[in-house]
């Protein structure tokens, strides 16, 4: 299978600790020449979050922010607006910076089994704990997804757009651990059937679009993302368990590519080298019992989740670290062929 992106490369997985998208912008693509990405900034507050940024390209259901979190509405508001507001900043820089670019570039957005875990219906209680909502927001979501596409490729013509969809909460919603509003009980599990099918309603909304999901929850659901049509998994190396190597095996050896979260999303007392953090990925997919030289064109370094939360000396030298880490691994590898 022929991917989007080169053999070694790494990328973000999407949020920045800075409050000026034009210096997001240039840290993204200055530190990630080779794939960057839109840049998300959340410390700018309401709407700039992951679930606003996502629900204001929803087709036909508005959103408003509610003392309990965001919440359906009739018309749109404020919220609204000022979560579209960002999503268009932020755009505007990325097309100023990536003037000229011709490559990968990747945008985010939170997949339908998050978002609908994380927004209420008008009359109260979570759309994930509702068949026709999840439904209905999954359909929306996908036709406001393929605008989005097809707006960045109107902003940067040479690029060549992959899609991460976000879906932090989807272990959650299959085991049904997601608190009902009142946190007095649990939403009933969704079933993987489902949830892959509503996976897919979005991945098939871009089908000229590679699609990766990001998880940095433990036990990622690799067989749903594979049978939705996604053509990557982006996870957190440190949550690994034994358990989820053997389903890992099967999908990498199905096709699918793995981006692994292998730079600290927090600044560590000891920062890890870039060869030791190669040698990781190195294991890993001896561990999945593939050849690691063989796997190059799959493999995506990544921080091992989003950096909003670092600070800004940190991020720029977590995508640096990111940058030199890909390159330590195409060096191992190429040492041992």
């Amino acid at each position: 299978m022929d991917y989007a992106w080169g053999p070694a490369t790494a990328t973000g997985i999407g949020s920045l600790p800075f409050a000026d998208r034009d210096e997001a912008a240039r840290v993204v693509v200055g530190e990630l020449p080779d794939f960057p990405h839109l840049a998300e900034l959340p410390g700018r507050g309401a709407g700039a979050d992951l679930t606003g940024r996502a629900a204001s390209l929803l087709v036909d259901l508005h959103v408003d922010l509610q003392p309990s979190g965001w919440r359906l509405v009739a018309h749109p508001g404020a919220d609204e607006r000022r979560a579209a507001s960002f999503l268009g900043a932020d755009l505007d820089a990325l097309e100023i910076v990536a003037y000229g670019y011709e490559g990968p570039l990747k945008v985010q957005v939170a997949g339908p089994l998050t978002l609908a875990a994380s927004v209420e219906s008008n009359r109260g209680g979570l759309l994930v704990g509702d068949y026709a909502a999840r439904r209905d927001l999954a359909a929306s979501l996908a036709e406001g997804v393929a605008g989005f596409v097809a707006d960045v490729r109107r902003r940067v013509p040479g690029a060549v757009v992959v899609l991460q969809l976000d879906e932090p909460s989807l272990p959650a919603v299959l085991v049904g651990s997601i608190p009902t509003v009142s946190g007095f009980g649990r939403l009933r599990a969704v079933d993987p059937s489902e949830a892959s099918t509503l996976l897919s309603t979005v991945v098939d909304a871009v089908p000229d679009v590679p699609v990766v999901v990001h998880c940095c929850a433990p036990s990622v659901p690799v067989s749903v993302l594979r049978s939705a049509g996604a053509v990557a998994v982006s996870l957190d190396v440190s949550l690994l368990e034994q358990a989820d190597l053997d389903g890992l095996a099967e999908a990498v050896d199905a096709g699918l590519a793995l981006w692994p979260g292998v730079v600290p999303s927090l600044r560590p007392s000891t920062p890890p080298s870039d060869r030791e953090l190669a040698q990781r990925i190195v294991g890993l997919w001896r561990r999945l019992d593939q050849d690691p030289a063989a796997m190059a064109a799959r493999t995506v370094v990544t921080p091992s989740c989003g950096l909003a939360g670092a600070d800004p000396a940190w991020a720029r030298r977590a995508y640096t670290l990111a940058r030199t880490t890909a390159r330590a691994f195409a060096e191992l590898v190429a040492e041992t062929t």
